[in-house]
């Protein structure tokens, strides 16, 4: 079943509470989604820094991990540790560098996503407890994507869990089913792109990744996907500057959205959306089968 939400802040001055926000729009999707959760979070770039979300279940795993990246990558960095998840902070220009290091040298860390603006946590639990663990309530920024899964044909695990993210300050969120997965996957890793886990919902966020390595927008992909992808679906995509929406053509998975001049809002459920600011002076609607929408700063 699932549950999705996402919150784009038009209106700079609610990005201190973009976390609390969407931690309550998280909570109400509970039900539709018991196995695991996750969220991911634009803040504000740093000039010239890059980011790299990490995961593992070794507690151990992170301890002198910034010491061997500037002694074995020769590169500088922070650690950021919050529970099972760090945030590793580079230069910008060697994020792909110690991306490739870690990969090689860390088997017990999984590389959540990386970029200038976004953070991903995701882990099997309880949706409430996983945003209470990794504090999302307390965490600013312009845009967030928050997912509750209910494991229908895949194992429930942390990877497994949503958003992914195959690409730099992109990420995915699905509710639905794919019916060609295993043959477009195949397809994308013969032009190199990586797959973590045999999800369906990783080889949309490729898919994404994909189209705008080839130069479309995010608004031209999530076409694409119209076109592409065969099964049932509400994706709801998140880049370094925009949020985008689109639905299959059958458009069975139910969804509703909210605009005013502060935000831009999505949820499975219109309860996602009733306790945001100035909700009742926002336009609601469900978003039309095989519509694109999206917006960008």
């Amino acid at each position: 079943m699932c549950g999705i939400v996402g919150l784009f802040l038009k209106n700079q001055a609610l990005e201190p509470q973009l976390g609390s926000l969407v931690s309550g729009m998280l909570t109400t999707m509970c039900e539709r989604g018991p196995d695991s959760a996750g969220f991911a979070v634009y803040g504000t770039p740093s000039k010239g820094k890059g980011k790299i979300t990490i995961q593992s279940a070794d507690a151990d795993a992170f301890k002198g991990l910034a010491e061997r990246i500037k002694k074995e990558a020769g590169v500088a960095a922070d650690l950021a540790l919050k529970s099972s998840h760090a945030v590793l902070t580079v230069p910008s220009d060697k994020s792909d560098a110690v991306v490739t290091w870690l990969r090689a040298n860390t088997p017990n860390i999984r590389i959540m996503g990386s970029g200038e603006a976004i953070e991903i946590y995701k882990e099997v639990g309880y949706p409430t407890d996983v945003a209470k663990r990794f504090d999302l309530a307390k965490m600013s920024g312009s845009h967030a994507i928050g997912h509750t899964r209910m494991a229908t044909e895949s194992a429930v695990t942390t990877l497994g869990a949503h958003p992914f993210s195959t690409g730099p300050d992109q990420c995915l969120v699905h509710n639905g089913s794919l019916s060609n997965h295993a043959s477009l996957r195949r397809e994308l890793r013969r032009d190199g792109i990586r797959f973590e886990t045999e999800n369906d919902t990783e080889v949309a966020a490729a898919y994404i990744t994909w189209r705008m390595k080839q130069g479309l927008n995010l608004g031209d992909a999530l076409r694409g996907t119209l076109d592409d992808l065969d099964g049932f679906f509400n994706f709801v995509v998140g880049t370094k500057n925009g949020f985008g929406v689109v639905r299959d053509p059958i458009a069975c998975k139910p969804a509703v959205m909210a605009e005013n001049d502060d935000y831009v809002a999505f949820g499975s459920e219109y309860r996602a959306l009733v306790d945001l600011p100035n909700i009742d002076k926002a336009h609601v609607w469900e978003p039309e089968p095989a519509t694109v929408y999206f917006w960008e700063r």
